[in-house]
C-alpha cells in the first residue's frame, strides 16, 4: 500500500507523521537518525554486491536532533541534524517500518 503523508511534527524526541486517512506514526529520532538510509551510513552495493561503508563515524547528542525538515516529491522527507548530516533521503515505507517497530 502506497502511504501518503498528510503533515508530521516533532515533539520532544518522537517525529509525528499523520498519513492521509488518518493513521498516525511516532518514531523516536534516534530510532531514526540510527536508520538513515544514505550511503554513508547503511552502505552501498556495486554492480558485483559488495558493500562499501562510510567512515563510522561516532554521533554526537546533537546529532539526533532535527534541525530541518524537507519533503522530497510526494514520496519522502529529508532530515538535518544537528550534527550537519544531511543525506538520507526517507521513503515513506521507511517511516512506516520505523513507526512499526516503536508501536
Amino acid at each position: 500500500m502506497v502511504q501518503v503523508l498528510d503533515r508530521f511534527e516533532i515533539i520532544n524526541d518522537i517525529l509525528v507523521i499523520k498519513w492521509e486517512g488518518g493513521e498516525e506514526s511516532y518514531i523516536l529520532l534516534k530510532a531514526l537518525r540510527d536508520r538513515c538510509p544514505c550511503a554513508e551510513c547503511s552502505g552501498e552495493t556495486d554492480a558485483l554486491g559488495n558493500l562499501y561503508m562510510g567512515y563510522d563515524k561516532p554521533k554526537i547528542p546533537a546529532g539526533y536532533t532535527i534541525m530541518k525538515v524537507k519533503p522530497v516529491g510526494y514520496y519522502a522527507l529529508q532530515f538535518t541534524w544537528g550534527d550537519g548530516h544531511d543525506a538520507g533521503i526517507y521513503r515513506f515505507e521507511l517511516l512506516k517500518e520505523l513507526s512499526d517497530l516503536t508501536d
